[in-house]
């Protein structure tokens, strides 16, 4: 016999779909979300509790309930087939729980990616209507609109049925979001908060000039009505896709036979989260098998074949406490927002990059207000928008002074960053310049951290990075004599010193911090140029024909090499290290693994894995991330799984460190 709910049981869950259906509204319907992703699943699951305890509420709850109503705006047709929601879990135990009912073992995961559903349909292999998914009964005619996505096909090629449905995700990938908005604070039209609301304002337009002004692009995954099937698994599903003109996420795609394999699969998407060039927030388990699929069947608003494995959160509201000033290694003032602490996505948050002055201004804000924080590649917290103004708020005045030095402030013209001139003077430049040095991707030098650094400076020991490589000859016994430091620590500081004194051009070029030189930047210029005296004499001109360097990358350099005082201070720091250059990447291209798509997995023995790639890479290879159909061999070491997995059902080469030791002994 079902319990009856008490009136204070009616009350939450009445006021819990009022504001679900308002939220639905602000998201799906105006593009406009109004709260946070972390309080709009919190809200929906305890409904969903709520109905589970009491399931005369769920006729029409929370677990009935897809989307938001069609706008009036757009016409309108009925899916064919409803287009449901995915069930979300959030921890192992959930997932657990889904995996252990299930008959067939062998699980597809797919990327869950933060955009707009929509589907597509084909009569004959021509595009006939697309449509928003809308209330999942219904949704909007947005067919004009979507032919003006290059990853959606007018037309289909190859084998392919008579009817078809095609559903996905349009999205638009970070690098497109950052220069719409870029262009937008510049004509001053409508900035957006985030890529998946950009996708969503740009999707449904009236006029598809609009559409077709917006770099989105489009998933295929799954499918609606269809005329006839002639594949069996999802990942055959994936196969058909892209034979008749579709993206998928294929790439990224695993399978998986028991948990310990979804958990990995899962630890390391998180771990590579921001390297994906899209937003994403979380796994699509599926099971594999279709007719199993079809037998498994749905509830009220989504299959019970698969489910939303979600990421953590990672959007919170909280209070803006303060904001404060940082002076970094090239002198720019970067103001921080001081925050009320708060979890976003399991990292307590308490400060976040406000960029600069114009963002300050740009997002409005007053100390006091409560913002919307987000963390930006799961790594950098940064303000995205308030949520909430507090009248009383106070306005933020930028210094026209250095905190740091007491320096002048400067911002040229032109330039949005504003700048501390006292370069060599201002304590905070130069302990940022030798943090930068000495950072694991520079000259990686164990046990000269900032405290350490901040210490030897004030003492006048350290100046300039060549200082470094004779601190213990000029101090090394009265560094002993200090707190913290001993026989033992000053032995194994003058061990990393020296060991750091041969290192490879790429990473010399990295530690110099020239400005708008990152890791990436510098491994371009050390395989177009080799070695450091034809970098240094390059001229802008051939800097500019190099892909990946731009024109403000090309003078940055130029700049960079030509300054009186950096030339000085190189000079003294080749007395103390020693380069290693390997000629031009030119003459690297027909090494014995040119061409070769090359995927690492597992823990080698002699390299780590840094190393490893940089080997692959000399000798012609192109290292990749996951394993497809397209990769040609997987270096496998100890403690290789799911990608080795997918490799042997693939049938691709596989390598032992052995493998890779024999090559390089014939070259």
């Amino acid at each position: 016999m079902s319990k009856t709910p008490d009136l204070f049981i009616l009350a939450e869950h009445a006021d819990l779909l009022k504001k679900l259906a308002e939220w639905d509204v602000a998201y799906h319907k105006n593009d406009a979300p109004i709260v946070d992703d972390a309080t709009y699943d919190a809200a929906r699951r305890r409904a969903m509790e709520i109905e589970a305890e009491y399931p005369e509420l769920s006729k029409n709850g929370a677990s009935a309930h897809v989307g938001a109503a069609v706008s009036e705006k757009f016409k309108s047709y009925h899916h064919s087939v409803p287009m449901l929601s995915i069930s979300d879990v959030f921890n192992e135990a959930e997932v657990a729980d889904w995996f252990n009912k299930l008959a067939n073992k062998d699980v597809f995961i797919e990327l869950k990616v933060d955009g707009v559903s929509y589907a597509a349909r084909y009569e004959h292999g021509k595009l006939v209507r697309g449509l928003t998914r809308g209330s999942g009964v219904e949704g909007e005619d947005i067919t004009e609109n979507l032919r003006t996505i290059p990853d959606i096909p007018k037309q289909l090629r190859g084998d392919f049925p008579d009817v078809i449905e095609v559903r996905g995700e349009v999205y638009m990938s970070r690098l497109d979001f950052l220069a719409l908005n870029a262009a937008a604070e510049q004509s001053g039209d409508k900035i957006f908060a985030n890529p998946r609301n950009a996708a969503a304002g740009s999707l449904r337009q009236l006029n598809p000039e609009v559409t077709a002004s917006r770099r989105l692009s489009a998933f295929a995954y799954t499918y609606g009505e269809l005329s006839a099937r002639n594949w069996e698994t999802q990942s055959e599903y994936f196969e058909k896709l892209e034979s008749w003109g579709f993206k998928t996420t294929g790439r990224w795609a695993h399978h998986a036979h028991n948990m310990a394999d979804i958990q990995k699969v899962y630890n390391d998407v998180m771990m590579m989260r921001s390297d994906i060039p899209f937003d994403i927030d979380g796994l699509v388990l599926k099971v594999n098998n279709v007719d199993l699929q079809e037998k498994m069947g749905a509830r009220a608003n989504s299959p019970r074949w698969e489910v939303a494995y979600k990421f953590p959160a990672a959007r919170a509201i909280t209070t803006l406490q303060a904001i404060t000033v940082q002076v970094g290694r090239t002198g720019v003032l970067t103001p921080v927002a001081e925050l009320e602490p708060i979890n976003i996505g399991g990292v307590l948050v308490s400060r976040a990059t406000l960029h600069n002055a114009d963002e300050i201004e740009r997002l409005g804000l007053n100390v006091g207000d409560k913002v919307i924080v987000q963390r930006a590649g799961d790594v950098i917290p940064q303000i995205v928008g308030v949520a909430e103004k507090n009248i009383a708020g106070i306005p933020f005045v930028f210094p026209n002074k250095c905190p740091v030095c007491g320096g002048n402030v400067v911002q040229e013209s032109g330039q949005v960053a504003r700048r501390c001139v006292n370069t060599l003077g201002c304590p905070a430049q130069r302990i940022g310049e030798l943090e930068h040095f000495v950072s694991r991707k520079g000259f990686d030098i164990d046990g000269l951290g900032t405290k350490q650094l901040e210490l030897f400076i004030s003492k006048g020991w350290i100046t300039n990075p060549a200082d470094i490589f004779t601190l213990i000859s000029r101090h090394g016994e009265e560094i002993k004599k200090l707190d913290g430091f001993g026989e033992k620590s000053v032995t194994n500081l003058n061990t990393a010193i020296e060991n750091s004194r041969n290192i490879e051009l790429h990473r010399f070029l990295y530690a110099l911090g020239i400005p708008e030189v990152g890791e990436v930047t510098a491994k371009i210029l050390a395989r177009a140029f080799g070695n450091l005296s034809d970098l240094q004499d390059a001229p802008v001109w051939k800097l500019k024909q190099i892909d990946g360097i731009g024109d403000v990358m090309a003078d940055e350099i130029v700049s960079f090499f030509a300054d009186e005082h950096n030339t000085k201070v190189l000079n003294a720091l080749l007395e103390q290290v020693v380069v290693t250059e390997s000629g031009p990447m030119e003459n690297q291209t027909s090494g014995p693994l040119s061409g070769k798509k090359i995927v690492l997995t597992g823990t080698l023995m002699n390299y780590t894995r840094d190393e490893a790639k940089d080997i692959l890479e000399r000798l012609g290879a192109k290292v990749q991330g996951s394993v497809s159909a397209k990769t040609d061999i997987v270096l496998a070491g100890a403690d290789a799984g799911s990608k080795l997995t997918k490799a042997e059902k693939l049938g691709i080469t596989i390598w032992s460190e052995s493998d890779l030791e024999d090559i390089l002994k014939q070259k």
